[in-house]
């Protein structure tokens, strides 16, 4: 006498879980947990929301933290083809003209070309010289008032003892430098 009966009855959690499979629901719960769940929201692409102390977004569907460098990360990418001429981007030059141009070196090559054609290229490299100098006078502000707000009280030694150091230049001095740099980066601009 053959014993191929089945001798285990299907519980009701087994019943579901092949219901959940046939009509496609694999991922379906079939149970209710008993205890600490967590709250999780539902967010869709190109959302953005704080979680604990860090903030979320979804990009292609990838949940991704938002840190302090992504914009930095941004700027090193290279794109795969010149947004401005749609040829790939593979030459060494490339890499260095893209982040201050947004395009692949043979087009910044043909578009000054096309500006000393017009007769504009004295202009468009005297923006270029003031731009780099506007960059460099906000820098060295930014510089020269952290100098102006540090505040020298004392540092501690390896030994961890705290000396007091005295001299430097005084506020007066530094604001007074402060002013004959400013005037300095002013006159090579070219107007």
């Amino acid at each position: 006498m053959k014993d191929n009966v089945l001798k285990k009855e299907f519980q009701r959690k087994d019943v579901e879980r092949i219901r959940n499979l046939v009509k496609g629901n694999q991922g379906e719960r079939i149970t209710q947990g008993i205890g600490y769940s967590k709250n999780y929201g539902h967010h869709e692409e190109g959302d953005v929301w704080q979680e604990g102390d860090r903030t979320w977004t979804i990009k292609n569907g990838i949940k991704q933290n938002i840190t302090k460098l992504d914009k930095f990360k941004e700027m090193g990418k290279l794109p795969l083809f010149c947004p401005e001429c749609g040829t790939i981007m593979k030459k060494h030059l490339d890499k260095k003209v893209y982040p201050a141009y947004h395009k692949c070196f043979d087009c910044v090559v043909d578009h000054e070309a096309e500006l000393k054609k017009q007769g504009k290229a004295q202009e468009y490299y005297d923006s270029l010289h003031n731009a780099n100098i506007d960059r460099t006078i906000k820098e060295y502000k930014a510089y020269m008032e952290n100098a102006l707000n540090e505040k020298n009280n004392g540092y501690v030694t390896e030994a961890g003892d705290v000396e007091n150091w005295n001299g430097g230049m005084s506020r007066e001095e530094l604001e007074k430098n402060l002013q004959e740099g400013l005037e300095y980066l002013e006159k090579l601009k070219i107007t």
